[in-house]
Order: C-alpha cells, then structure tokens, then sequence
C-alpha cells in the first residue's frame, strides 16, 4: 500500500471512524492508529473504499507504535482518548496517563518524524460551570473534572509545541457530537444513543431535572467537516482553539419530542430529582471556527436523529447493543472533500 496523507488515532472510535470515512470516500489514504480498548474495527468494515485504509492496532503511548503509525504521514487528526467525565473521576491515574502522556507521546514523535498539522479533539467540558453563555474561547477555563484537566493539558502541549518545534497545531472543543457509531453501551454512554435506545426498547427516557435545560447537540458530520478544514486551511495553525458545534441550544424536551417525531410514535418519559453538580446551559459561540477554518454546521441537529436511529435500530436487529435496561443512567455524560492539495 502506497504512503498514507492522514494518520487518525481512534480511528476505531466514534468520531475517528466518521472522520477516516470521509477522508477515504474523498480518494485520500488514511492510517489508522487505535488499541480498540474503547473502539471497534467493525466501525470500518463497511466503508466502501478498504484498499485505502490501514489499520494499526496499538497504544498511543507506545513511542514505538506511535513512530510506526507517523512514518510518512502529513496531518493528524487525534482522536484517541479516555473519555467520559465519570469514568475519570473514577479512575484518574490512567486518564491522565492516556490523554496527556499519550498526547504528548503522538506530538513528540509527531514532530521527530516530520508531521506538519496536528489537529486535536479537545473538549468543551474544560469551559466548566461558567454561567455566561454562549461559550467563547477567550473565558476563563474553569475545569472540573480529571477528564477537564487532561484536555485542557493537552491544549497547551499544543500551543507549546508549535511555538518551540513549528508543528503547527490546532484544539478543536467538542460539544456534544452525537451520530453513527457512538454506542450506547456501557456505562459512559453520552445522552442522544441512550435516549434513543430506551425510546427504541419501549423504556422511559430517563431525565434528571425538569428537561429544560439545554445542550448544544453536534451532530458528526459537522465535526468531521471541522477537522477537513482545519487540515486544509492555508492559514499557519498554531495552538489556536476553536469551538465545534452546532451553536444552537436544544432543551432535552424537544430532544425527546424529536425522537417522538422520528419514531413516529410517543415515548415515555421519566422525570427524576436533578443531579448534583449537572450543567444547566451550554451553547457554544461558533463565530471563531467560521473565521479561522471558514467552518459553519451544514447538518441541523434535527436532521441528524433519523441517521442516529437507522444506526441503533441496527445494533439492536444485529444483537449488538446492551439491553436498554442495563445501561446505567446515573454514569451518562451530557457532555465531500473540503481539502485541497494546494493546501497541504
């Protein structure tokens, strides 16, 4: 196989197989780098284009493994992480280990071997409990969990190495980014995948609080459209960080009346007491991303629910999904090519 342009860690991932999808229906080589301890290989099998992929099965903190996965490769999109802001209250020792020493592993190796753009999936959960919305990149970070931390770590590991080593880089917070491929197992299942497989099983939804308070659900095509033009762009990156989202701010009672509508038929909903600490209000302020990457969401919130049903009505046909009723709620965070070759 001839020389990969891209290298996507947690290809195997949620975000990272919608990301090497696209990048291998738009004719472009892509590697992949992932242990698949929270991934799947089966995210990939059915892309059309496999002769364009490869597949390296290995841990992002492995210099080694990383210097393998690097070898020849122009941009990095890096996905991979531990997510989940319970999952590193629980275990916070290794969420640093992942997310920081990871990173910081992929971006030393990365400008050893002469990577140019390092694109980074860093995460709105670093903003915290400000009240002010929308969110703008210029507030204060008030992180508030191990997995804050580690993300707003790694946002500064970025800007340093492009000012020390000229690897340009560029953070990229997520807000809520729901769609295909994001499973609803386990117990850090994000919001969206475990309404809808409740709604789908004929279970309540299960909502903390009164269901107005409000998030700025993504749906992923946005957010793969936001990492194409961060590798594209012919501007110099260098450390920059941009909000991605769809900039709009959705009550969890219009969430449940649209999977209603897709559904075509009501579902349940249960109303329990609010949980300690939950962020009432989230919007993110998209003007930077529009300037810097000429990034603007094309798929409404809205559309994106159908996609992300079709894809669990499947998993559950196939067997492939947990029992609505075992998927814990308490732990659930509520958290065409557009590049050319001038340009990279």
């Amino acid at each position: 196989m001839a020389k990969a342009r891209y290298l996507v860690t947690g290809g195997a991932g949620f975000i990272g197989s919608n990301l090497v999808a696209a990048l291998a229906s738009a004719g472009e080589r892509v590697r992949i780098l992932d242990n698949v301890s929270t991934g799947s290989w089966e995210h990939l099998d059915g892309i059309p284009e496999q002769s364009l992929i490869e597949r390296i099965e290995g841990d992002i903190r492995d210099a080694d493994a990383v210097a393998r996965a690097v070898a020849g490769v122009e941009v990095v999109f890096h996905e991979a992480a531990l997510g989940s802001v319970p999952r590193s209250v629980e275990t916070p020792v290794e969420s640093d280990a992942v997310n920081v020493g990871g990173t910081v592993t992929v971006l030393d190796v990365a400008r050893r071997s002469g990577v140019r753009r390092l694109v980074f999936a860093a995460s709105s959960s670093a903003y915290g409990e400000t009240p002010e919305l929308p969110k703008r990149e210029d507030m204060a970070a008030l992180p508030l969990s191990p997995y804050a931390v580690t993300k707003l770590a790694c946002e500064k590991y970025l800007e340093v190495f492009a000012a020390l080593y000229g690897l340009e880089t560029l953070n990229l917070r997520y807000f809520n980014v729901f769609g295909p491929n994001q499973t609803p197992n386990g117990a850090y299942a994000a919001a969206i995948p475990r309404f809808v497989s409740w709604a789908l099983a004929g279970e309540p939804i299960q909502i903390y609080g009164d269901g107005e308070q409000t998030r700025d659900f993504c749906y992923v095509d946005n957010c793969v459209r936001a990492n194409l033009l961060a590798a594209a762009s012919p501007k110099r990156l260098t450390g920059q960080v941009v909000n991605v989202a769809g900039g709009r701010r959705i009550a969890l009672n219009d969430l449940c009346r649209e999977i209603e509508r897709v559904l075509g038929r009501p579902v349940d909903v249960r109303h329990v007491a609010e949980r300690p600490g939950d962020i009432r209000h989230s919007l993110a302020d998209i003007s930077r991303a529009g300037e810097l990457l000429g990034y603007e969401p094309r798929v409404r919130w809205e559309d994106g629910i159908e996609p992300t049903v079709r894809y669990l009505r499947t998993l559950r046909t196939e067997g492939r999904v947990a029992a609505a009723s075992t998927i814990v709620p308490g732990k659930a965070e509520l958290s065409s090519s557009v590049f050319g070759r001038g340009a990279a």
